[in-house]
């Protein structure tokens, strides 16, 4: 019997050497640990920098027919950053495709990662035991925030995100942590009325700037933080943890 993905699905995997991910985080772990495999990736990958990839659109909408001409082994999807539709077209077409589960955690990010690279490549990334020895352990909560992470409406990260386990693990409780949805949309009324120590604002998906967002909440500390180090997943979580602690040390304003 092939192995299954994240969602129970059957991929046949021997060792893929063209790879399309659909995923920025994962297309950042995949390019540091398997070097040269990867053969396409979305719009939105980023990191490495200096990744030199055909790309495929966006995560959300791809480009199917391009994936298609770039003749893959293996894409690589997310069943919260990618559509199910494109995901049965593609299998349709004889791709194999391995979707991963979006994160609630690091822990569940770390284990997914850790079981896509020993299945297909019989790996084990350095930076993966490092990254799990990092944010092994949560710090008690000290200070409770609220993480806009999009405006015009406004969303914030809410319960079993990726993110707010993060922060979690930093000592900051996330004030929409049991809110019955992932990405709630508060009213600006309501999120000035939560009072939280702290109002913590990435870079992505929206740019919060330090003119384009603090404005919205006055009287109340913020920090601008590094998104990436916030909501991937993958070799970024090495330098994520000191990195997120020097921004979140009392915020600014």
């Amino acid at each position: 019997m092939p192995p299954v993905d994240d969602l129970g699905e059957p991929v046949v995997l021997d060792r893929p050497a063209r790879v399309v991910s659909l995923v920025p985080s994962i297309t950042e772990a995949v390019a540091v640990s398997v070097p040269g495999v990867l053969a396409g990736a979305t719009d939105y990958c980023t990191h490495p920098s200096s990744l030199d990839v055909q790309r495929v659109g966006g995560s959300k909408y791809p480009d199917v027919d391009r994936v298609l001409a770039l003749h893959p082994d293996l894409v690589i999807a997310n069943s919260e950053e990618n559509r199910a539709e494109d995901v049965d077209r593609l299998r349709a077409n004889g791709i194999q495709v391995w979707v991963t589960e979006a994160p609630q955690t690091v822990p569940m990010a770390l284990k997914s990662l850790r079981r896509l690279f020993a299945t297909a490549w019989e790996l084990e990334p350095g930076w993966l035991t490092r990254a799990e020895d990092l944010w092994r352990h949560a710090k008690p909560a000290q200070l409770t925030a609220v993480v806009p992470v999009w405006r015009r409406p406004w969303i914030v990260a809410g319960r079993a995100t990726f993110a707010t386990d993060v922060l979690r693990r930093l000592g900051i409780e996330n004030v929409y942590a049991s809110h019955e949805e992932r990405y709630p949309r508060p009213s600006l009324e309501e999120l000035n009325a939560r009072r939280p120590d702290l109002v913590i604002l990435p870079d992505e998906p929206y740019a919060f700037t330090h003119s384009d967002g603090p404005e919205s909440f006055p009287g109340l500390p913020y920090a601008l933080v590094n998104g990436r180090h916030l909501t991937w997943y993958g070799p970024s979580l090495v330098e994520a943890r000191a990195s997120l602690e020097r921004a979140l040390d009392y915020g600014q304003g």
